[in-house]
């Protein structure tokens, strides 16, 4: 196993940020890492790339112990942290040189790799711009050229599209399954297309546990505690107006829409369209989903208590 994470545990105060999980990552995988705001995934991540030590429990990466021998993990381990710091007063190339000589990387392959990695990112174009000058999503770039640029065997990302546009997102999603297919990856996100597109294996992490360790396609099929109706209006009506429907457990307007969460055994698409003629109401999308990873996500951590990571 490229990691191992071992009965891994963080206690700040009298309080458990992460409480005894273990799992394991293969190389050649990529792992999605989810979990709540506060639910520890953070902590993880920054015990595991040897910046924050554990309570109790191990870390191997490569078969490395991360706390008896942290710098050998380093050089195999490259890291992104959800809040990327950068040097902004910095240029882009003078940052990466910066970077690539605390590996040991030197000369010819010192010109090479920031080559490389700059055509790697895209960043080729603002190259010589100062990292202050650029874009969230370029200096998103920037962090995960700084990351990648000694070509580690285990990449460790948190949050590594927060920021970006829809196209950069796709680009930076097929730039992390390039890099994976001879590496091992773990990320975390809130973006549950991204796990979707992206993963061969997820770890949902709750109040510092694990709730679920499965393949995507697994925790897709499983079944599902409620189901979801999205109804739309052509003018978004009170939501109170459909308090009296049972089988309703929460609902939700975005826009012009309502999510309407339901009993699974119940159907109430009949008491819907009732609902909207008697309130002269016009219906113009009425559509009952799917289990999905975001429901499957909801339902294990619904209970969610926020915690500081």
């Amino acid at each position: 196993m490229s990691v191992e994470v071992v009965n891994l545990t963080k206690i700040f105060n009298q309080q458990k940020a992460v409480n005894d999980i273990t799992f394991s990552v293969r190389k050649g995988e990529i792992l999605g890492f989810l979990g709540p705001n506060g639910a520890g995934k953070s902590t993880t991540m920054k015990m595991a790339t040897t910046y924050l030590p554990p309570t109790s429990g191990s870390v191997l990466i490569n078969g490395i112990d991360v706390i008896k021998d942290p710098l050998s993990v380093r050089k195999i381990i490259g890291y992104l942290p959800e809040h990327n710091p950068l040097y902004l007063d910095m240029y882009i190339k003078e940052y990466l040189e910066f970077v690539a000589s605390l590996h040991g990387i030197k000369g010819k392959l010192l010109k090479s790799k920031i080559q490389d990695i700059i055509a790697m990112t895209g960043l080729e174009l603002e190259k010589r711009k100062k990292i202050g000058q650029l874009s969230k999503g370029y200096r998103q770039r920037v962090g995960l050229a700084q990351a990648m640029i000694h070509d580690p065997e285990v990449l460790i990302l948190d949050e590594p599209t927060s920021g970006l546009d829809p196209n950069q997102i796709v680009e930076i999603r097929e730039l992390i399954k390039d890099f994976s297919k001879q590496k091992t990856v773990i990320f975390s996100t809130h973006i549950m297309q991204e796990v979707q597109a992206m993963c061969d294996r997820v770890v949902i992490i709750d109040r510092g546990e694990i709730v679920a360790d499965d393949k995507v396609e697994n925790l897709k099929g499983k079944p599902s505690d409620q189901q979801v109706v999205t109804v739309e209006f052509e003018v978004a009506p009170d939501i109170d107006i459909f308090k009296n429907i049972k089988g309703i457990r929460n609902l939700e307007r975005e826009g012009n829409k309502v999510k309407i969460f339901v009993d699974p055994d119940m159907d109430i698409r009949s008491d819907i369209f009732k609902l909207a003629s008697e309130k002269n109401l016009s219906l113009i999308g009425l559509q009952k989903e799917d289990a999905s990873l975001e429901n499957i996500f909801q339902q294990l951590t619904k209970d969610n208590i926020k915690e500081p990571e």
